[in-house]
């Protein structure tokens, strides 16, 4: 039996693998993970690999399950490029390479590293069909990732966690469940018909878009707040301003362009963040 429903073969196959890659939602938490090594100050690159490589396994764990549930279980989603044994393959391989990850971690660095990096792969393994169905665990499971990520690279170099990681990671959870709910608006009419219970269908458009702006802008006060008690670098409040502007123009635009356009601005923020912490412009 053929890995892609699209031919058999060995091209067909690592297309199909090769699709479960999705840069915009993979990228974020690759990065937290280099993020939070930064943060530690010292760069181990066999730790670092290590965790990054973890982590980038965990969130394809992610996507590969949530298609194999959405199309060959419940039978929401019209198509999908992988057959159900691909699936369970490729699901095999990925989870294969992180706990391999997770061995080297826990040599090379300690059992700290291991016990807040394994998270990241239990809520990717369990968001469908267990984590998906409930408007607090389907909105905080990419944000709490990406908080483990940043976390887990901070530990992974530091092999010990400071207020600075801790607070950098509150933040992100925050920031990206905003987000969150932004994006899972965009699926509100079929999720509605189907009784999937995100913060959108449980609270209505409005007041889901409300709640979501309300967290954004907490996380920015937070960074703000961390910023006048000398946990961050002074120069980080210039997060708050890029990602601020994003979300203003954000605000005015339907959940599909407002989703694009605050995926984006979290890359910004996090890259203004990143400036702040390593250069200190203002030091």
């Amino acid at each position: 039996m053929p890995i892609s429903r699209r031919g058999s073969g060995v091209v067909p196959a690592i297309r199909a693998l090769a699709s479960q890659v999705h840069p915009v939602f993979m990228l974020p938490p690759v990065a937290c993970s280099l993020f939070g090594g930064v943060l530690a100050g010292a760069f181990a690159p066999l730790a670092g690999v290590l965790h990054t490589t973890a982590i980038f396994a965990a969130v394809y764990t992610a996507h590969v399950k949530d298609g194999y549930v959405d199309f060959h279980v419940r039978g929401e989603d019209d198509d999908h490029p992988l057959t159900e044994r691909g699936c369970k393959r490729a699901l095999a391989a990925s989870t294969g390479l992180f706990f391999a990850c997770l061995a080297g971690l826990w040599l090379a660095v300690g059992f700290g590293a291991v016990a807040l990096t394994l998270p990241t792969w239990l809520v990717a393994y369990h968001h469908a069909p267990q984590l998906d169905t409930n408007p607090v665990t389907a909105t905080t499971g990419y944000p709490l990732g990406i908080a483990l990520a940043i976390l887990g690279g901070y530990y992974a170099q530091a092999g010990a966690l400071g207020a600075v990681p801790v607070a950098f990671a509150a933040v992100f959870l925050v920031l990206l469940s905003g987000v969150k709910v932004i994006d899972d608006a965009q699926d509100y009419d079929y999720d509605r018909s189907i009784d999937k219970r995100t913060v959108a269908v449980a609270l209505g458009p409005e007041r889901a878009r409300t709640a979501a702006y309300a967290l954004m802008a907490t996380a920015l006060v937070l960074v703000v707040g961390f910023a006048a008690l000398a946990v961050f670098p002074p120069s980080s409040v210039a997060a708050t301003a890029g990602f601020g502007a994003v979300a203003v123009v954000a605000r005015r635009a339907d959940p599909t362009l407002a989703t694009m356009l605050l995926v984006r601005g979290s890359y910004v923020f996090l890259a203004l963040l990143l400036v702040a912490v390593w250069f200190r412009p203002l030091a």
